[in-house]
């Protein structure tokens, strides 16, 4: 697959924790995405003001800047810690936040960060809430259970779960602008309407 210079990837972290794993893991992802030739931004959430989300006051605090920042991007990683078998509430604040206008038609990477055992359920809840949204869901999706154990240093060792990290990040730059399915062998075989 061709690679693009010109991708903007954007990592939305949904870990408020000094230290956090999940932060980590985003910045290995965009490394990797870098080195495929993106331009990367990681938005901490815990940095940007955003109070619980209100219709009358959509624009309340950073929200401008966080819709500003995800629509411009080719592709978008939600990166959360597992909070009682569900993604944070930092990013259901920032989800809320934006709409089809910031998703519609962009291609998203899921990364779940639990000290637990296998995160499954946090992965298909933002999988679900990426495709209420309209956007392009990666299959290619990573669980850190047991991340304690995962990482040292703040840095990850386990080089299984670092190798799917850093799929994670260059599968989004290669998906990156995705604007339709592809064509199936039977739509190429089809005769052409006159």
């Amino acid at each position: 697959m061709e690679l693009a210079d010109d991708k903007y990837i954007v990592a939305l972290c949904g870990s408020q924790r000094d230290g956090s794993h999940t932060r980590s893991a985003l910045e290995r992802a965009l490394e990797a995405a870098e080195r495929d030739g993106a331009t990367t931004d990681l938005v901490d959430l815990a940095a940007l003001d955003l109070p619980v989300f209100d219709p009358d006051r959509s624009d309340a605090g950073d929200a401008a800047e966080l819709r500003r920042r995800v629509r411009a991007a080719d592709g978008v990683v939600l990166g959360s810690p597992v909070y009682h078998g569900s993604y944070s509430s930092v990013v259901k604040t920032a989800l809320d936040y934006c709409g089809f206008e910031e998703f519609e038609n962009t291609t998203v990477g899921l990364l779940v960060v639990a000290g637990g055992g296998f995160p499954t359920p946090a992965l298909e809840h933002l999988r679900s809430v990426a495709r209420a949204l309209d956007a392009w869901v990666l299959p290619h999706q990573v669980a850190l259970p047991d991340a304690h154990g995962a990482f040292e240093g703040g840095r990850l060792t386990d080089d299984e779960l670092a190798d799917r990290v850093e799929t994670l990040g260059t599968s989004l730059v290669a998906y990156a602008g995705v604007e339709s399915y592809p064509e199936t062998a039977t739509e190429r075989a089809a005769p052409a309407a006159d």
